[in-house]
């Protein structure tokens, strides 16, 4: 693939889009000794700055929340996939917008199921029902009002069980930043 930079900076391919940069219609001049094929070398404009360079975008490396524990299904249709829990407020449902989505099992509400939460300043894990019709069960137990979770518990949302598995407590706790 024949590439030349453009006097801004861009990188494009000769053989695609000639000697014109798509991106903003700058033109680069073509020796007239290159050859059909593109297979000749065009000469490069010359850079105004370093600024004006075409770098990739990576995405977003900064902020990057941590774990505080995990889901772990032990039966239903996701037996087997596990659930991240971050600090605060975990919603979850079926929906693309919970923070836990699980699939596969339809008598799971779409929207606010149950919710976990992990409290950061007294380091310790919450299962409260959510405010759709099904219930949850904490180890057999349906769940009207908040209840502390512990290593190993199991949760039940619809046909599907879980195994509750705590990172963040009283043996471990992410620096604050």
């Amino acid at each position: 693939m024949s590439l030349t930079r453009c006097g801004n900076g861009h990188m494009f391919s000769t053989r695609r889009h000639g000697n014109t940069c798509p991106y903003c219609n700058l033109a680069v001049e073509s020796p007239a000794s290159s050859s059909s094929d593109g297979a000749g070398a065009i000469p490069r404009a010359p850079r105004t700055s370093e600024e004006d360079k075409t770098m990739p975008y990576l995405g977003e490396t900064t902020g990057i929340e941590p774990v505080t524990g995990w889901l772990v299904c032990i039966e239903g249709a996701q037996m087997g996939q596990d659930y991240r829990i971050m600090a605060e407020k975990n919603f979850i449902g079926r929906s693309e917008e919970m923070h836990v989505r699980i699939l596969g099992d339809n008598t799971i509400s779409r929207r606010n199921h149950a919710v976990i939460v992990y409290d950061p300043k007294k380091r310790n894990f919450y299962l409260l029902p959510g405010d759709a019709s099904g219930l949850a069960y904490h180890n057999n137990e349906a769940v009207y009002s908040p209840v502390e979770l512990a290593a190993y518990d199991v949760i039940q949302l619809g046909r599907s069980k879980f195994i509750f598995i705590p990172l963040c407590g009283v043996h471990f706790e992410w620096e604050q930043q």
